[in-house]
Order: C-alpha cells, then structure tokens, then sequence
C-alpha cells in the first residue's frame, strides 16, 4: 500500500512542473512581445519594409489654372471710346449729325448711340447738340437741326462725314474750306437721307436713319474707311484709371444760358456721368435709356455774337485755352490748342503732358470762358 502511495506522488509531481514549465515558456513569450511593442513605441529605429510599385500612379501638383485673357480676334480698339469693337466698325468713319436741343424737340432719337457728344450754344441762348456716332441704329435718329461753322471744324477732327439739314452761310463757307464730306437735307439728296414726321411741327421734324445714310454715302460716293494718315482723336488708359485728384464731382451744373442749363450727376454704381435737362431725365426716344458718359470735358472758349441775327462765333480754330476734365468723380485742370490745319484738337494736363482719358463714351462741352463762374461743381 505504502508504495502505490508513493509512485502516485511522483506523478503528480512531474505533471505540476510540465504545467509550471508552460506557463513561464507563455510568460516569457508574452513579455518579449511587449517589449518590441514598447520599442516601436519608444521611437526605436524601425526599417520599413519597400512598398510595392505595381498598381501605383505618380501625381504633381499642378498650379491653379489662371483667368484665361480675352480674346479680342477680329476686333480693334475704337479711336472714339477706346473700347473693344468689331474690326469693321473700327476701321470706319463716324458720322457727325447735328441734332436739335430746344424742349418741344425733347427727348431726341438715338442720342445713346452717339459714342461722344458735344453740346455749344447757337443762338438766342439755347444750345445745339453733335454726336459723333461709330455704329448707327436701325430706328430714326434727330430731329436733326440746320450746321453751325464750329461744329464743322469739329466734325473734321473725327474724319466725320457731316449730316445735316441746312446750314448758315458760315456754315456753307467753312464746309468748303476744309472740303469736308456732307449729307445734307437740302441737297439733292436731302429726300434719299432724311424724312419728316408730320406729327411734329416743321423744323423740328426731320430724321435721318441708317438706310438713309447709308444710301447717301452710295449715291456721293463717299470713302468709307478712315483716311490712311488719321491718327484718333484722345488717348485712351488700358483700363479705368481714377485722376490722381482731390477735386470730388458728384454734381456738375453747365448754365451756358438762361434757358440752357444742363447738368450731370455721378452714379458711384456705374461710375457714370448721368445727364439732365429742361428739369428731367436727358433720355433716348429709342430707349428710353437716361445719356450716361465716362467722360467729360468742358472746353473753354472765347465766344462771341457774329453778327446782329445773333449766330455765335467762338475761337477754336487755330487757338488754345483752358478747361477741365471729369471722370470717376474727380476733377483735373487740364489745357487744349487746336491746329486747323493739320486737324488736330488735343487735349493736356497739368503737367503738360498729352490727356489720357477712360475707355467710355465722352461728353464735351464748348463753354463760354466769360460765363466759367456759372459752372457749378458740387
């Protein structure tokens, strides 16, 4: 019995100590992964394994794409606005219309389409009106008034062909002098290029229009391109280009008269001059569109009465002079002299460099000098 009890025991012995054994071979197992855990966490240097290349695709950054630059193909800076348009209307003559300003004429047609306007008094105090117009509408256009001899020196500046109905014999003389081209309402061709509206009382009523002119050109033969040797009238900015100014213009009064006294107030939103007349809105018939200009030049004149039927005179022909130029809101003395020969008005600032005005349509009053204290800016 003794030795059954002591085999029995030495069994369980061995079975204890292969336990004991096991568990310290999973002990120390364990506690080696531990430690190479702690290493990779302690920041112990690690070399990694190469990534394979199969499937992978490469990139590079690429710079963020750029505004892409207009494209002006087939088109011209026009030398009346300084603005972009098509090269076939660029390269053309405008055409100087002479246009009525009383009130029983207001509003007038096709006054928007006028890419410069130009205002100067007639007679008995009230004012006439050119637009120099690049591109013509398709709708009538006036009523269109009798010339004046200044304002066909003017129009010979642009390489303009004239449109008017009638003239003073000063008018007839200076026409002649400088052998401008006309389309006249009392030539022969007078019927072909304009019309009446009897609606309206005679000599406010008579229009022209495109296919007017148009076929007036055909009928004279008239060139239609601009003259090889013409250089352009302003000098334009790139881009809109404030005055370096502390002259602010948010509202500009012109009193040429008693009866006449347009004015002009800034549209901060457009950057606009926008025009008044007779107390209202100036605005087109055609439109119904307020006249808005980036521009505005006041060119002081000598003017005077030519004679006892009170037709105005005023030295611009070969002669020079003070003014002002407005854009943006801002004011700028400038100087003008004009040579009317080689015909050529040009325009100078402060510092007796040429002007350079904004892109934009352009309003130019030809104002009395002996009048500059009934010019109010506010």
């Amino acid at each position: 019995m003794a030795f059954r009890l002591q085999g029995i025991n030495k069994k369980e012995v061995g079975v204890k100590m292969k336990k004991r054994l096991l568990i310290l071979v999973v002990l120390t197992a364990l506690l080696m992964i531990g430690c190479s855990k702690g290493d990779k966490k302690n920041g112990a240097e690690v070399t990694p394994s190469e990534e394979p290349t199969s499937g992978v695709i490469e990139t590079t950054p690429t710079a963020a794409p750029t505004k892409a630059e207009e494209s002006h193909e087939g088109q011209v800076k026009s030398l009346l606005t300084g603005q972009w348009v098509k090269e076939e209307v660029g390269m053309k003559r405008p055409f100087a219309i002479m246009l009525n300003n009383i009130e029983y004429a207001s509003p007038q047609s096709g006054t928007t389409e006028a890419s410069i306007l130009y205002e100067a008094l007639a007679e008995g105090g009230i004012t006439r009106l050119m637009g120099i117009f690049e591109e013509l509408n398709d709708k009538r256009i006036g009523s269109t008034r009798s010339a004046r001899h200044y304002f066909v020196s003017v129009a010979d500046e642009y390489n303009a062909i004239f449109v008017h109905y009638g003239q003073t014999t000063y008018a007839t003389k200076k026409i002649k002098e400088l052998g401008i081209d006309t389309l006249s309402g009392l030539s022969s061709i007078g019927e072909t290029v304009f019309y009446r509206d009897n609606s309206i009382k005679a000599p406010h009523n008579a229009f022209t229009s495109k296919e007017g002119i148009e076929k007036g050109m055909k009928i004279k033969g008239y060139e239609t391109d601009y003259s090889k040797d013409y250089e352009g009238h302003f000098k334009f900015y790139d881009e809109d280009t404030t005055p370096d100014s502390n002259d602010a213009v948010s509202k500009l009064s012109l009193s040429f008269s008693s009866i006449s006294n347009p004015y002009f107030t800034y549209d901060e939103s457009t950057k606009t001059y926008l025009r008044y007349q007779f107390g209202k809105s100036h605005i087109d018939k055609n439109t119904g569109k307020q006249l808005a200009y980036k521009n505005i030049i006041i060119q002081l004149v000598k003017e005077w009465n030519k004679d006892n039927h009170g037709y105005q005179t005023m030295d611009i022909e070969n002669a020079e002079g003070k003014g002002y130029y407005i854009t943006d809101g801002k004011r700028i003395k400038i100087t003008w002299k004009k040579n009317e020969n080689t015909k050529k008005m040009r325009y100078y600032d402060s510092t007796g460099e040429e002007l350079t005005i904004n892109p934009g349509k352009t309003y130019i009053a030809l104002f009395p000098e002996n009048r500059e204290e009934h010019i109010q800016i506010n």
